[in-house]
């Protein structure tokens, strides 16, 4: 009881505490977060301290860094984790990005200064994050600084997991973990009541009360519990501190994140407890109110199919769902999908283990009845007289396996997310960030194929809704490393383009005319800004832009030969392209950084914080499903040693009247196999179902995934040889008559 107390406890806590490890993460995060002074309300002044936030990603984790201009005179506000602001050349970093930075010194290039201090604790959300505060000079910080009013914000810029991720996960480990847990907990419970369900009878019987013997009971069961409870945090305590170490793929924490709160420790030092003490009652009661039957092993009741009434309509919701999406009309997203397919899911995990019972003890009397084996009848027998004892065996690998399949529909709409499609990858560059150099060097940057521009048509009052149109400045041979083109581009002159994926702009019309407001190439702008009138022929090529890209709004393409010398676009964009492997991304990100590195690029279609959020959304269910194999395996070897106690003396009976171990054997294992084998099967089907039903209210583009069902039949397969196999050591070739003494 104690032992498995623990291992139940140190789970429950792991699982609790997740909460608070992102929740740590976020608090962090929104202390440091720099807050802007409200334009309206302020004019920039010598004594304001200037800020720029830059964000790159660094494979699927973000590089953050924030550009800093201290004031000329006067005090300057100060970031969690740092003691002062940067001075113009220094550059204070995270302890990980230090050691990213010794390892890689080509991202030297992204912080222009010298390294002169590390950011404390206080200051990171975790302790593999990159960070960095560059201090700038007032005239060296880009134009598009803002005057800095204080850090720290109610809510994090960039949370570890979404609010709405967040619920799903939470379901999702519930259902993984918290749900083979309480089976699990229940065994345990319930084989120690089973051990001492003939001591409590003989106290009845030498004249103690009822409510003397309950509790007799109840000071054992809770005084086990306990000890175990206490066992389990330690436990779970001496695992944080190691793992915090190690850490999950995209998420770390302080260790000090992952001790259990006072709600924790609640939970699992009294809720252990009360659960051992509400399993054991009832089999406590029954010892103390007809003591004999405890020695006579009284007939028992057959099963009850109350199950059913919570398998049905779980299986008749997700069904209907399966059925919609197989029909292709998949419902609308809204308030009522968002309940029902949870509640359908919980209601069909717990039907199908309270379930169990009867259909066991149905199929076990129909087999048993038709069959002339004498291994197998007496195994069907026993199943149909008392089928909790070996669903006891099988409830939690049947829940693991149910679990499993919900978890790889998550991870299936997750990698929709996250699931690279382009042979190519965009990088947008403001025009105005860098200079003719800069663009020219960035060209021969390795992995770099093409360069184009962007630029918005000019209308000079931006409240009147005049009509406007994007154009690219491009070669047909760098429009060709964009996207796909169909036959007929021709350089040298101006073309509309049409992307059959996407929708036209119905002011780009053959004969209209645009104007494109033109700037130097080179040097400060002039008083009065040059003009490129522009009308839209009939001549149109046709392209098939690879998404994501910028080049879908693009109605135009003007051939670089068309801009005056020395001029080009006053509000557009610098686009590069280059292959779409994490190396090529990672190079060209470096590459274009190393020489512009207060530039702000964005990588066209990479959400970074999705992609970190994808990656410790994985983590975080990964280790539930760790936490429910342990959990599952643990309950199996528990139940193996109920069963082991409980069937002694009827062992011992057989073998005193002639059974060959060879047939007690063949018993053991087929009682074993046949509701797990039931229960497999059954948690698979409606796995799926579950799977497929929450994949189609995910509003995803994949129903029905394949992926993971050949590794669950092998997982099924598997658990199968395993559980017949460890069924053997139940039967022992020696007899002890001792076990069926005076029955």
């Amino acid at each position: 009881m104690s032992l498995g107390c623990s291992l139940g406890v140190a789970c429950l806590a792991a699982v609790l505490t997740i909460p608070a490890i992102l929740s740590a993460h976020d608090g962090r995060s929104a202390a440091r977060a720099p807050q802007a002074v409200p334009e309206v309300m302020h004019a920039r002044s010598a004594a304001d301290t200037l800020f720029l936030t830059r964000q790159d990603p660094y494979g699927a984790q973000p590089f953050t860094r924030v550009l800093v201009a201290r004031p000329v005179a006067g005090p300057a506000p100060v970031p969690p984790g740092l003691e002062r602001l940067p001075a113009p050349g220094e550059v204070y970093v995270s302890p990980r990005l230090r050691e990213v930075l010794a390892a890689e010194p080509g991202l030297t290039g992204l912080l222009p200064g010298r390294v002169t201090g590390t950011i404390g604790a206080a200051g990171l959300a975790g302790p593999d994050e990159l960070y960095a505060y560059l201090g700038q000079t007032r005239a060296g910080i880009p134009r598009d600084a803002r005057p800095l009013a204080s850090f720290g914000s109610s809510h994090s810029p960039s949370p570890a997991v979404d609010a709405s991720t967040l619920d799903v996960l939470r379901f999702t480990l519930a259902c993984l973990v918290l749900l083979p847990l309480a089976v699990f907990l229940s065994v345990c419970a319930r084989l120690s009541a089973e051990s001492r369900s003939r001591r409590l009878a003989s106290l009845r019987l030498l004249g103690l009360s009822i409510k003397g013997t309950l509790r007799v009971n109840a000071v054992e069961t809770v005084a086990a519990a306990l000890l175990g409870a206490l066992l389990g945090i330690g436990a779970y305590l001496l695992v944080n501190e190691v793992v915090a170490r190690v850490g999950l793929p995209g998420l770390r924490w302080y260790a000090a994140d992952g001790r259990p709160a006072a709600p924790t420790l609640t939970a699992c030092l009294l809720g252990c407890p009360a659960l051992a003490w509400f399993v054991g009652r009832h089999h406590a009661r029954e010892a103390a109110l007809s003591p004999l039957s405890v020695r006579r092993s009284a007939q028992r009741t057959p099963p009850r199919p109350y199950g059913l009434l919570l398998l049905l309509p779980g299986l008749g919701v997700i069904t209907g769902y399966c059925v919609l999406g197989a029909l292709g009309r998949t419902p609308a997203e809204g308030p009522a999908d968002a309940v029902l397919v949870p509640a359908a899911v919980l209601l069909t995990g717990a039907g199908l283990v309270l379930s169990l019972g009867p259909i066991t003890s149905w199929l076990a009397r129909r087999i048993a009845g038709r069959t002339q084996s004498l291994p197998l009848t007496l195994a069907m027998r026993r199943n149909e007289v008392e089928p909790g004892s070996s669903l006891r065996v099988v409830t939690g690998l049947v829940l693991l396996v149910y679990a499993a399949s919900l978890t790889q529909g998550v991870l299936v709409e997750l990698s929709q997310i996250s699931r690279p499609t382009s042979p190519t990858q965009e990088y947008r560059v403001t025009l105005g960030d860098v200079t003719p150099e800069q663009r020219a060097r960035m060209a021969r940057v390795d992995g770099v194929r093409a360069q184009a521009l962007t630029a918005e048509s000019w209308i000079p009052d931006l409240s009147n809704p005049a009509p406007r149109i994007n154009a690219v400045v491009a070669t047909c041979a760098q429009l060709a490393a964009f996207a796909d083109l169909a036959p007929g581009c021709v350089d040298g002159r101006v073309q509309r383009l049409t992307d059959p994926d996407t929708s036209e702009n119905l002011d780009a019309r053959p004969g209209a005319a645009f104007p494109f407001l033109l700037r130097p190439s080179a040097g400060p702008s002039p008083a009065r800004a040059e003009k490129l009138s522009l009308t839209l022929p009939h001549d149109r090529l046709t392209l098939h832009a690879r998404q994501p890209s910028a080049l879908t709004s693009a109605d135009v393409r003007i051939p670089p030969s068309l801009l005056p010398a020395g001029t080009l676009p006053a509000k557009g964009d610098l686009l590069v392209v280059t292959g779409s492997e994490p190396t090529s991304v990672r190079t060209a990100l470096n590459g274009i950084g190393t020489l512009a590195p207060t530039a702000d690029v964005e990588a066209v279609g990479v959400n970074v914080e999705a992609l970190q959020q994808i990656t410790v959304i994985k983590s975080l269910l990964a280790s539930g499903m760790v936490l429910g194999l342990v959990i599952g395996v643990a309950a199996f070897v528990v139940s193996v040693a109920d069963r082991a106690m409980e069937r002694r003396g009827q062992v011992t009976a057989l073998a005193l009247l002639g059974a060959r171990p060879a047939t007690l054997r063949t018993v053991q294992c087929v009682q074993v196999l046949l509701p797990l084998g039931i229960g497999l099967a059954a948690a698979l089907v409606a796995g799926r179902l579950a799977e497929s039903s929450y994949l189609i209210t995910g509003g995803g583009d994949v129903f029905w995934d394949a992926d993971g069902l050949p590794l669950l039949l092998a997982s099924a397969l598997g658990v199968l040889v395993v559980a017949g196999l460890a069924a053997l050591p139940l039967v022992r070739r020696h007899v002890d008559p001792e076990h069926i003494g005076r029955d």
